[in-house]
């Protein structure tokens, strides 16, 4: 026995419409209702609109694909074939995806069973890492055709620089810092991108200069340069450092990059001679100069010249002195400056000056001699915490003093030497790697003292 309904309108007990027939529309469900099949339940005559069902289990050997379904093929242990539905209707459906970024070491092989390729009679062998592929079959000329294809790379997603060289720490959880107290190869076996990095921020000091001897001028600190990616701006830059324009960061590629050092300017202990220039240091396309040497002082109308250099040495003292003036800085010239000059000793004609200058440093010039004392002060240097560390560096050296009374001639702050005071202090030496300058010689102080190496620091995100 066959019993039949007639209506309408279904309506829930709100009385809204759940089913409504109108000029043969029928619509199923009130707004802001969700229709769901029961489980196990199937659907038939709607069609598809390019969707397909995800499947949860990876494929890890060869199958057979079923239309409307998608799969995550993992080829990590081998190659995998993919055997498209036989007898497939217009409209039919399969996806793809490389689940473990691996079809380029074992390949994915799509069987065409039977039905054009893009209308080629071949299976296709898909290759690139991270591919995933859309195929819908049109008909028995063209077959199955791709109408989707992504791979890894159409996923923005950070990427991070790896590189070997120098001595390597962590700081701040995320960043790597490769420190250079000598020559060396910074090599870069990856590079990132802009969401993650493809930028290194740096440090490159020179050689400080030597001081010279006899009422003489401090050595200028070897040549500062600094520059702090955006990708890497966690730390407190000196206030010279470039943050902003073409030099904040260095853009890096993968290969390798040899790392230059330069050496303090050696000390002299002949009465009057000047001191020596610091080495140049560098990487990649910044290069900073070495300091310039102080001054050898002596008597009237003699003594010898300041040199210039990344941070100008201090002027030699004397009476009417020949050579008065302090070596230039940022010598080459490059922007922001890498370094001060050296301080002077304009004295006037006849009066008894034994003070020397001191010698430039990165963030400051060196103070003039004067007649008598005090006497010039090395110039300071800058302060950087791109290792983790807030840390000085590159600072002028003090000059010296015949007179045999107390002065300052200090060294300036980032590793600068004291000037010699005649009879009561030795001169310093720059202190190793930070670029300072050796502070000038007393006549009789006849122990050399050098200029302070140089270094380099490179630092990036890694993570």
């Amino acid at each position: 026995m066959t019993s039949t309904i007639k209506v309408n309108n279904i309506q829930n007990q709100c009385g809204a419409n759940i089913i409504n027939e109108n000029s043969n529309t029928i619509t199923i469900g009130a707004s802001g209702d969700t229709i769901a099949l029961a489980s196990g339940a199937s659907q038939s005559g709607f069609g598809r609109e390019g969707s397909v069902d995800w499947q949860t289990s990876i494929k890890t050997a060869d199958f057979t694909a079923v239309s409307g379904e998608g799969y995550f093929i993992n080829t990590t242990s081998g190659p995998v074939t993919m055997t498209l539905p036989s007898s497939p209707s217009a409209g039919d459906i399969v996806a793809l995806k490389d689940y473990a970024n691996t079809f380029d070491t074992h390949n994915l092989t799509i069987g065409r069973n039977g039905q054009p390729l893009s209308g080629d009679a071949e299976d296709a062998v898909v290759s690139t890492e991270g591919q995933a592929l859309t195929l819908v079959y049109g008909d028995a000329t063209k077959g199955w055709q791709s109408v989707a294809a992504a791979t890894e790379a159409d996923l923005p997603k950070p990427a991070f620089i790896t590189a070997t060289g120098g001595t390597i720490t962590t700081v701040c959880t995320n960043y790597k810092v490769h420190t250079f107290t000598g020559p060396g190869t910074f090599t870069v076996c990856s590079v990132g991108n802009p969401a993650g990095s493809n930028t290194v921020s740096y440090m490159v000091v020179a050689g400080g200069g030597s001081g010279g001897m006899t009422a003489a001028g401090g050595g200028g600190a070897g040549g500062y340069r600094e520059g702090r990616t955006p990708q890497c701006n966690t730390w407190t830059a000196s206030p010279i450092a470039c943050t902003s324009g073409s030099n904040n960061g260095l853009p890096v590629s993968a290969t390798s990059y040899p790392i230059v050092v330069g050496g303090g300017g050696a000390g002299t202990n002949s009465n009057p001679s000047p001191g020596n220039p610091g080495n140049a240091s560098s990487f990649s396309t910044i290069s900073s100069a070495g300091g310039g040497s102080g001054a050898g002082g002596s008597g009237p109308g003699s003594g010898t010249q300041a040199g210039s250099g990344g941070s100008g040495g201090g002027a030699q003292a004397g009476t009417s002195p020949s050579n008065p003036d302090g070596g230039a800085g940022n010598t080459p010239p490059v922007s922001p400056a890498q370094g001060f000059k050296g301080g002077d000793c304009p004295s006037p004609s006849g009066a008894p000056s034994y003070a020397g200058a001191g010698g430039g440093g990165a963030t400051a010039a060196g103070q003039n001699g004067s007649t008598g004392s005090p006497y010039g002060d090395g110039g300071a240097g800058a302060t950087s915490s791109i290792n983790g560390t807030p840390t000085a560096r590159a600072g002028g050296g003090g000059g010296s003093s015949d007179s045999n009374q107390p002065g300052e001639g200090l060294g300036g702050a980032g590793g600068g030497g004291q000037g010699g005071i005649a009879g009561i202090r030795c001169a310093g030496a720059g202190t190793a790697n930070t670029g300072g300058g050796s502070g000038a010689l007393a006549h009789n102080n006849s122990t050399a003292r050098a200029g302070g190496s140089g270094i380099v620091i490179i630092r990036y995100r890694f993570q």
